[in-house]
């Protein structure tokens, strides 16, 4: 069985990039995506539940695990001021670099340790990586959530059936703001940070 998940740094599987058609900030665009990222084929239905909810993106945003770029590219296209998303999978940065080229829009897209330590961010929209374990997870958020500037609005979006209400009482009692639920549909819940 292989080991090559989404969050993996290098993945094995064979870089075989081909392009799809999908729609971000209700545009019709054409996307370059491969094997060993997260959902290569499409914008899964957290993403699209996200998105949905989210409001205008505000100053700096943030995407966290990033894959190949939905949330950051949305962002961009939506006229944030400034995107930058993370990613520990390098093939995913290559891939959301060349999207945001092709769609000509600026994402800063880089490694976690490539962000300097004093970067915040007036938004943050994330489909977390559930599936790297509940500690791995709590670390990421814990790095992350906390940047949030003054006034800054954080969404995420967690699927009911992984622990969607469970991180949730976790997050509101890390105390990095005010919390709640926003939103529920077809078995995802979003949620919102507000520092």
């Amino acid at each position: 069985m292989s080991e090559d998940h989404y969050f993996t740094a290098r993945p094995a599987s064979a870089d075989e990039r081909r392009t799809i058609r999908v729609t971000l900030a209700g545009r019709d665009v054409e996307v370059e995506t491969a094997p060993g990222i997260f959902s290569p084929g499409h914008v899964d239905l957290g993403t699209q539940v996200l998105l949905r909810q989210v409001p205008e993106p505000r100053g700096r945003v943030l995407d966290i695990g990033c894959g190949w770029g939905p949330i950051a590219l949305e962002a961009a296209l939506r006229g944030a001021s400034a995107v930058t998303a993370v990613d520990v999978n390098e093939r995913a940065l290559d891939l959301l670099r060349r999207n945001a080229a092709r769609l000509g829009v600026a994402v800063d897209a880089a490694l976690p340790e490539e962000v300097p330590a004093d970067a915040v961010f007036d938004t943050i929209w994330s489909n977390p990586p559930i599936r790297i374990g509940k500690e791995a997870l709590h670390a990421l958020l814990t790095t992350w959530l906390p940047r949030l500037a003054p006034g800054g609005e954080g969404y995420l979006v967690v699927q009911k059936n992984l622990g969607a209400d469970s991180l949730a009482k976790w997050i509101a009692a890390q105390g990095w703001g005010a919390f709640e639920k926003v939103g529920s549909s077809k078995g995802f819940r979003v949620l919102r940070i507000s520092a």
